[in-house]
């Protein structure tokens, strides 16, 4: 064998043993990110499509909502009990009005009706003065009629009167009209008997406010 055959029989061996050995490997280094690419769809649709948290649709945080209800439920129970207080004091005023009329009309019934049962023969005339001055509309017109004649008999007849009332109720009331009953015992006295003889009467008398005066529009003997 040539010298040369040999140099290259060397030269192939070595060519195998590089062939059989493996060569070593450098690991590939990692991807590059892209700081600026955009981010995933599904991570950023929390953050830009819904409401921030504490925040409404509306951009009004729940708990001013839920402030605001009980708020405007304080509001419309206070103008409730407003309202329900001036209805009760306008209504309670009514009452009052009502019963310091009945009162008042009670106290110028049982007045008026001693006017009506005391007579005298020395000041009849300011007798029925009086009981005139106390009466209005029906009962006035049919006192004044019958009175000239009244008058006359009492004068004969040397007749008095003196009445008192015993018992007297209200028995309706409003603010300008009242009836009353009343319970009154007169006194009678006249020439033939000059001992005092007692009447007993019941009077339902009807009073209507005039002028500001209790007057007697009604009188009835029961």
């Amino acid at each position: 064998m040539s010298k040369r055959t040999q140099t290259k029989d060397v030269f192939d061996k070595l060519d195998e043993l590089d062939a059989t050995v493996e060569p070593e490997t450098t690991p590939a280094p990692p991807p590059e990110t892209d700081s600026c690419a955009p981010q995933d769809e599904t991570a950023t649709s929390g953050e830009e499509g819904g409401p921030e948290d504490g925040e409404t649709v509306d951009g009004q945080a729940p708990g001013r909502l839920r402030r605001r209800g009980p708020a405007a439920l304080v509001v419309v129970v206070v103008v409730g009990a407003l309202g329900l207080s001036a209805f009760l004091g306008w209504r309670l005023k009514q009452v009052d009005d009502t019963a310091a009329a009945g009162r008042a009309a009670l106290e110028a019934a049982r007045n008026y009706a001693v006017i009506l049962t005391t007579l005298d023969v020395k000041n009849i005339d300011m007798n029925y003065q009086q009981a005139l001055d106390g009466a209005t509309g029906e009962f006035k017109d049919q006192y004044s009629q019958g009175s000239a004649q009244l008058r006359q008999v009492l004068i004969d007849n040397n007749a008095g009167g003196k009445g008192m009332v015993i018992d007297a109720a209200i028995k309706s009331t409003t603010k300008d009209k009242v009836e009353v009953l009343l319970f009154v015992d007169q006194s009678v006295t006249n020439a033939v008997n000059p001992s005092p003889r007692i009447d007993r009467n019941r009077v339902q008398m009807t009073m209507e406010l005039v002028d500001d005066r209790w007057l007697a529009s009604k009188v009835e003997i029961l």
